[in-house]
């Protein structure tokens, strides 16, 4: 089993003139923290619009902050919006390369189309059209940070010429891809294209299970065609996480938060919203003793309980949990107590056999992504005789002039 960390940047009101400063700053030292005990992801979104849910729009930027200050933790675009109108292709390629470098090769490459129409028709993205959009990006992205040069490309979302795309990441072929998912449909879609799945919707064990067989099988199958030029088989589910030695204690520090986490993803899909008069903590305050119960999650409680929890994941098949620890109004300090108790108490046990597992999970999988790699219909490379020469704007004039 691996763990990661996950960041939407959440940010309720009310604001004071440092609070995007300070959230930004303590989300990095907590990074650090995980990066120090031995967790082995941070990732982060790219959410555009979405004021006190998500204030993380430039998540490359951020993921670089994380990479300069850590040393191991892999680094995770958990999603990068690939549709065109969001970043246009050649740009999420050089992003993704340019911070594989800068990490000496830790990137994980997640990609997604967004939801709410805060998002999509900001960018004025077709909703009915966003997956076949952002399925023809990311193959090309993929293709883009491969190949010597680039082809080219014509197709829904977006054109363009013949280009070598640089710089090319550190690892090879290159990053390997994620999809979210958030229900059993969109878990089977990353399994047919070969893309880790990164499940965003809280699950039990038991479905947990379901989601996994569902999974693997269709990685084991002809129906298997990677969407990029290597299979990521991994599945990542979320799970609300605070921990103390005091049961009570670890649910009161991190049940309220959580239960904003569930409102707010609900919320800004449902209800109509006014730009710049956000109301969500506002609305969830309204809500959370009348009409919202404070659900909790297998990763709120003690040190105990969560590595059960994390016991019965492993045994559905489930290779990362992903904590979610900064939401709603979780206290920077709190956090940090969590993930040290978590480093000393729960992280040793999981570790210990995680290299025997890997090498099982290798050696069966292997033979199915080399047939899976046999039905991908890859992009030609171009002959060196076919690479168009790309005429300069203005050819160069030579003047004479008379004595």
């Amino acid at each position: 089993m691996r763990f990661g960390v996950f960041y939407e940047l959440q940010l309720p009101k009310p604001w004071d003139e440092g609070a995007e400063h300070r959230l930004i700053h303590e989300a990095i030292e907590q990074v650090r923290i995980a990066d120090r005990i031995g967790i082995d992801h941070a990732w982060a979104v790219e959410h555009h619009f979405l004021e006190e849910y998500s204030h993380c729009s430039a998540s490359e930027v951020f993921l670089t902050a994380l990479a300069a200050k850590t040393e191991q933790i892999r680094i995770g675009f958990g999603i990068r919006q690939v549709i065109p109108q969001y970043n246009h292709p050649a740009r999420t390629a050089e992003a993704v390369a340019m911070l594989d470098l800068v990490s000496n090769g830790r990137v994980e490459f997640g990609i997604g189309e967004g939801a709410t129409r805060l998002e999509l028709h900001g960018y004025g993205v077709p909703a009915k059209r966003k997956q076949a959009l952002s399925f023809e990006a990311a193959e090309q992205i993929a293709n883009m940070m491969v190949m010597n040069p680039y082809p080219g490309f014509e197709g829904e979302g977006f054109s363009m010429p013949c280009r070598n795309v640089i710089p090319k990441p550190r690892q090879k072929p290159h990053p390997p891809m994620w999809l979210a998912c958030t229900n059993r449909k969109t878990i089977e879609t990353a399994a047919r294209n070969g893309l880790g799945a990164l499940a965003f919707t809280f699950v039990d064990p038991d479905e947990a299970k379901t989601w996994a067989d569902a999974y693997y099988s269709i990685i084991k199958s002809d129906e298997c065609v990677p969407l990029g030029h290597t299979v990521n088989a991994n599945i990542a589910v979320v799970a609300g996480f605070s921990l103390h030695q005091n049961v009570e204690e670890g649910r009161l520090r991190g049940a309220e938060g959580f239960a904003f986490f569930r409102y707010a993803i609900n919320a800004l899909v449902a209800n109509d919203a006014r730009p710049g008069r956000s109301r969500l903590w506002g609305e969830f305050e309204d809500l959370k003793d009348r009409d919202l119960p404070m659900i909790g999650s297998p990763g709120i409680g003690t040190p105990g309980e969560f590595s059960e929890f994390v016991r019965e994941f492993q045994q559905a098949g489930v290779d990362q949990i992903v904590l979610l620890q900064q939401s709603g109004k979780n206290r920077h300090d709190h956090i940090c107590e969590s993930l040290e108790l978590f480093g000393r108490e729960v992280l040793p046990e999981f570790k210990e056999t995680r290299a025997a597992r890997d090498a099982k999970k290798s050696e069966e999988l292997a033979p199915f992504i080399e047939k899976a790699l046999a039905r991908k219909n890859w992009l030609p490379e171009l002959p060196d005789a076919d690479i168009p020469i790309v005429e300069a704007s203005r050819k160069r004039e030579t003047y004479y002039h008379k004595d």
